[in-house]
């Protein structure tokens, strides 16, 4: 390792500073044990003693820690790297240690043109795959933003940055009790400008946000201030992303209206149900949104017209919410500053804005009916009356057994009316051996082949990519559900991609003695070649002096690595009927380094000669580091 490089942990070499955010610095850097290339992030040295920003720094690695998914940025390790000041002080730097992602924020991608439709639905679907997992694994981002989104080199979306995460079982999601709300204002869900708990709803908003960007190439919401911005996520309908991009079906229209509900229990339960219906949309077979929303069946024109509407009234609301945040700013504590970035990376985000709330608007909640029946017009409350039960024979009359098998169906009816109102997503037809479209077995194919082939059978398609060292890029690794699962029409099939083996670097293995350099290479999954000697001015006899492929080469586990192994010589040229000058520069040079001395071989009363009339080490291979005699003639 030279000298301008730092090692951390004993482990992590850093590199080159690749980006800037106000809470962390972002490095590449190598992992020497495993010999990869590394995101490594640190915590700024004027924040690692801020209990705040630690627990903040810490959240991210232990959040990003519990999810691994091609979607998702990985974390490796974390810890924090102790070493001593000039003063004798010990010095704490956290860290974390990420995948190196090869690509571009998708902030950047907007900036520098607009995405397709296509692109749009892509990338927004890949951030509800991952979105989908975390969930699963009981986090919810609470940040997601074009910044926080990778676009790799392959088109693949990768979520970063869970900094501001929180379990979804952790009680300190909710909000209300602290002095600033956490996020972006310009994704905010309206629960989070009111400083109210979140849940996974609050990142399908935020995505939703953030696909209407994508679609229309400008936010739902535009303000001079975070406060206006959040302002109008809590109290304005969006306009319609197609008054904006012509290009967008009234099918994509109701998906991002539905996604933008001011009330959470309006929009999509889930990402995976998200997702389902803006693939279908795109595909131009809209799936029936189950859940009433008042926005999203008016018609387009109708949305304007409200939009129109609540502009006049927006001073006036402003206003009255910008009083309450000066309210509440006279009691807040001190708010985190925000920084600005100077320069992104795979790994690094710009900090939130952080709207200090401490008053919460009081909702109007109007609880769900506990009525199954209600839709059907039956009221549970009514008064009983005396119906006649019995015939004159004896026997039920036809009326009550007409009533009672009417009241039954009326029963399964509205009980099935009722668990659909409260969005359950039930799928009875899901298993082999029933009806419904069978999933087609396309593991080894290529993904053209495997899209084909489901979109053939009326199926849709979510593209996740994986890394493999042995299946060949582009070809299919598995499919979610698995091949002969019975599935409605227009289920989403996750066909999870090969994207190649990971290529590693070649480890560093100078210095090295073989064994040393076999156990480097077995930890870096490569494997030792050919072992040859070598003369070395430098390195020690028995140590790697130079491998092929050479160090920091990018290569696939299991390449085979040869090594040169320093054999202790150098060469020693001819240098008689040289000058002193010459014949001491070849002597000294890096790949001969011996010490030169000059004299005569007899006592010399008149002055030296300058040309080499012999040397003590004949031309041929002398042990590294020797001393060496020229001897020159002497002018009496």
């Amino acid at each position: 390792m030279s000298e301008n490089k730092r090692l951390i942990a004993d482990r992590y070499e850093i590199g080159s500073l690749i980006g800037r955010g106000g809470m962390a610095d972002v490095y590449e850097g190598i992992d020497t044990r495993l010999g990869r290339t590394v995101a490594i992030k640190l915590l700024k040295s004027d924040l690692a003693n801020d209990p705040t920003f630690e627990d903040r720094f810490r959240q991210e690695a232990q959040a990003s820690a519990r999810m691994a998914h091609p979607t998702i940025v990985r974390v490796y390790d974390a810890g924090e790297d102790i070493e001593l000041d000039s003063r004798g002080n010990q010095v704490k730097h956290p860290y974390i240690i990420m995948e190196y992602v090869k690509g571009k924020l998708l902030r950047d991608i907007l900036h520098e043109r607009r995405l397709s439709i296509e692109e749009a639905v892509n990338y927004a679907s890949g951030v509800l795959t991952a979105l989908e997992f975390s969930h699963k694994a009981g986090v919810i981002h609470r940040d997601i933003k074009s910044a926080n989104v990778m676009i790799t080199e392959n088109d693949q979306v990768k979520v970063m940055d869970f900094g501001i995460a929180r379990a979804i079982s952790d009680s300190s999601a909710t909000m209300a009790n602290t002095v600033g709300i956490m996020g972006t204002a310009q994704y905010f869900s309206p629960e989070q400008a009111k400083g109210e708990n979140v849940d996974a709803r609050t990142d399908l908003y935020s995505t939703g946000v953030l696909l209407y960007e994508m679609l229309a190439g400008r936010a739902p919401f535009k303000g001079e201030s975070a406060v206006s911005v959040a302002y109008q996520h809590v109290s304005e309908p969006p306009t319609p992303a197609s008054s904006h991009n012509d290009l967008i079906s009234s099918e994509l229209d109701q998906v991002v209206l539905h996604a933008l509900a001011k009330d959470r229990n309006e929009r999509f339960s889930s990402a995976e149900e998200f997702r389902d219906h803006l693939i279908a949309a795109a595909n131009g077979s809209p799936l029936t949104i189950s859940k009433p929303l008042t926005s999203v069946q008016t018609t387009v024109a109708e949305t304007v017209a409200e939009t129109a509407e609540a502009k006049q009234e927006e001073r006036t609301g402003l206003d009255e919410f910008e009083a309450l945040l000066a309210a509440a700013n006279t009691s807040a504590t001190t708010v985190m500053p925000t920084h600005p970035v100077e320069k992104e990376n795979p790994s690094v985000v710009e900090e939130r804005v952080e709207v200090p709330v401490a008053i919460q608007p009081v909702e109007d909640v109007s609880l769900p009916t506990t009525n199954p029946f209600a839709a059907l017009g039956v009221d549970i409350n009514a008064p009983e009356t005396a119906p006649t039960s019995i015939s004159r024979s004896g026997r039920p009359s036809a009326g009550l057994l007409w009533g009672v098998g009417s009241g039954v169906s009326v029963v399964l009816i509205g009980l099935l009316v009722w668990l659909f109102s409260f969005g359950a997503n039930f799928n009875f037809n899901i298993t082999p051996g029933q009806s419904g479209i069978a999933v087609t077995d396309v593991v080894g194919k290529s993904y053209t082949e495997a899209y084909a082939s489901l979109t053939n059978s009326k199926l849709l398609v979510v593209k996740v990519f994986q890394e493999s060292e042995t299946i060949p890029l582009d070809q299919v690794i598995s499919t979610d559900p698995i091949a002969g699962t019975r599935v409605p029409e227009n289920t989403s099939i996750t066909v999870v991609v090969s994207s190649g083996a990971q290529l590693i670097l070649v480890p560093s293995l100078l210095g090295m003695t073989e064994e040393q350099a076999k156990v480097a290479l077995g930890n870096a999954k490569l494997n030792i070649g050919t072992i040859t000697q070598a003369n070395s001015a430098a390195t020690a006899l028995g140590q790697v002096t130079a491998t092929d492929p050479l160090v920091n080469a990018q290569v696939a586990p299991g390449t085979t690595v040869n090594l040169v192994i320093s054999n202790g010589k150098v060469l020693v040229p001819d240098v008689r009927n040289l000058s002193i000058n010459d014949a001491r520069s070849i002597l000294t040079a890096p790949d001969v380094s011996l010490t030169v001395t000059i004299t005569t071989k007899t006592t010399c009363t008149g002055t030296q000669g300058t040309i080499v009339v012999d040397q003590s080490i004949p031309a041929g291979l002398t042990n590294q580091l020797s001393a060496i005699v020229l001897y020159v003639g002497c002018n009496n």
